[in-house]
């Protein structure tokens, strides 16, 4: 039966039919030393690995996880796009509320939707992302073999599922959230992503339709993600909260919760989502004029060379690249576009966002894809690529550097 209609009702979706499964068991106890209150509902749909049934769960303060199961499912694909919308209709219809935060709970790839189960006949290759440390995927030099393996493989970013091989692409995700967009007639107020590397532009433009903000990491993320309780404890504390507010406390108590590893965290207005994307398009126009001259490549190379990267070394801090860009071609159209593209990011689109660690210190808050060597053929079908053209500016420079 609905409840009466609260302020929040947070639906965290946990794939977790793969080493997570562990991880899962502690995230729901972290939720439920909060729970579910007069103003806020806490629900889940937890995916276990073989062995266990996913089950639905409507969080309580103490007690024990199963006597809050309220549905048991057998087992799920999490990386069918209809799971997730069945969880959303389920939610909204089930614990109604004016605003919602869907957290996708999983492993994460960024932009990159590189099919890894392609490469299931290279199973000894497979599943790196076994190390007991971060949210990550794949080391980069595997990744690109897999790509390399298939390149016309299908298309895969997040919500892993390793009994169904299978997992939820940038394709799907927009179709997912525009489907919950329908559901709750209005913008989903909150996407969070507590998986590694999601906060890139490529991944915020293909949603900014359907979505009002985003929460997510430029790094990988510890395997302990995010901290449910002192979040949760916050927005039952104050539930009048707004979107942008609740976005801007996931980062701040993120970046509370670590004092030891390196980490970032994000949160993003995709109402500016379209404004940023014009900006990378002037500049990756310009880029692709200047070219034509020497001095032009070799300055794109040092900054490219000296801007923040990751763990996936493809993706570069989108703020720290052109700030560095624009120091070496003062002056120019270059610069005049680098200059509008940080003002896009810091002035707009990036509305929160912190790092910790030495090696994070340039991270404002938005990565961009900018690979070294070769540039996949899966990243011409994404919404970004078409729109700014970015990925054009990529061959080219990329040509011209062999070229050389």
């Amino acid at each position: 039966m609905a409840q009466t209609r609260k302020a929040w009702t947070v639906m965290v979706y946990m794939a977790g039919d793969n080493n997570m499964d562990p991880d899962g068991i502690t995230d729901l106890l972290e939720m439920k030393k909060v729970g579910s209150t007069k103003d806020v509902n806490v629900i889940a749909q937890f995916d276990r690995a073989t062995g266990h049934a996913a089950k639905r769960y409507y969080l309580r303060k103490g007690g024990s996880v199963d006597q809050d199961a309220v549905m048991t499912l057998g087992k799920v694909n999490t990386g069918d796009p209809k799971n997730l919308i069945d969880f959303i209709e389920w939610g909204k219809n089930n614990y109604p509320a004016e605003r919602c935060l869907l957290v996708l709970w999983n492993h994460g790839q960024g932009w990159d939707d590189t099919d890894i189960f392609a490469g299931e006949r290279m199973r000894r290759y497979r599943r790196l992302a076994d190390r007991p440390t971060r949210h990550a995927l794949f080391h980069t030099p595997v990744r690109k073999m897999l790509a390399k393996v298939d390149s016309n493989s299908a298309y895969r970013a997040i919500l892993i599922d390793e009994n169904a091989k299978d997992f939820l692409d940038n394709q799907e995700m927009k179709k997912v959230v525009a489907s919950a967009a329908k559901l709750l007639n209005h913008k989903l107020d909150i996407l969070g992503m507590d998986a590694c590397l999601m906060s890139m532009a490529e991944v915020g433009y293909q949603i900014h339709g359907s979505t009002a903000f985003t929460v997510g990491s430029e790094q990988t993320e510890p395997m302990e993600g995010w901290p449910y309780d002192t979040i949760l404890a916050e927005l039952a504390k104050n539930p009048t909260l707004t979107t942008e507010d609740v976005s801007s406390l996931i980062v701040t108590k993120y970046l509370a919760s670590y004092s030891r590893d390196s980490v970032t965290q994000s949160a993003c207005d995709l109402a500016k989502a379209e404004a940023l994307a014009n900006a990378v398009a002037n500049l990756a126009a310009a880029l692709r004029k200047g070219l034509k001259n020497e001095a032009t490549q070799q300055n794109i190379m040092a900054a490219r060379m000296r801007s923040q990267t990751y763990e996936v070394t493809d993706n570069i801090d989108l703020v720290d690249f052109c700030s560095l860009l624009e120091q070496k071609t003062s002056g120019s159209d270059i610069a005049d576009r680098c200059r509008e593209v940080v003002q896009a990011a810091e002035s707009g689109y990036v509305s929160k966002n912190g790092c910790k660690g030495s090696d994070l210190k340039n991270s404002h808050g938005v990565a961009i894809y900018f690979p070294n060597e070769l540039v996949s053929p899966l990243y011409a079908k994404l919404d970004f690529c078409k729109k700014t053209k970015w990925g054009d500016f990529l061959q080219e420079y990329l040509g011209s550097v062999r070229g050389r």
